[in-house]
């Protein structure tokens, strides 16, 4: 039985953007050894898109109330993108240090946040 997922992000400075995951966006963490941190995350969902090639992942994470959430990063000092409006869902982008970028979103559309792997 699957019991959870595991998101590599690649990045050219690790070390600055899990300091920012630990504390910025406040993930709590086990070291699996030397400094070397895995976080824990909210429920996930996965979705496959349509592409021309294969091996393009993307990382969003799901919020209730995007202004909000926009609004606390803000104050910890963390500079979002402008809003985009989807059909979808309202979407910003985070900034991390290594000067890669995370999905933030309040989805407009169902989620399977609370199916915990189960189908209908």
């Amino acid at each position: 039985m699957i019991s959870g997922a595991h998101v590599i992000v690649y990045t050219k400075d690790a070390e600055a953007d899990r300091a920012f995951f630990k504390d910025v966006l406040g993930f709590d963490s086990v070291d699996a050894g030397h400094g070397w941190l895995i976080f824990a995350l909210p429920p996930s969902e996965a979705a496959f898109h349509p592409s021309d090639k294969n091996g393009q992942q993307e990382l969003y994470f799901l919020c209730d109330d995007l202004k909000s959430e926009m609004a606390a990063l803000a104050e910890k000092g963390v500079t979002c993108s402008a809003v985009q409006e989807e059909r979808w869902g309202s979407i910003t982008r985070i900034r991390l240090p290594s000067r890669s970028e995370i999905g933030l979103y309040q989805p407009k559309h169902p989620t399977a946040l609370n199916l915990g792997g189960k189908t209908d």
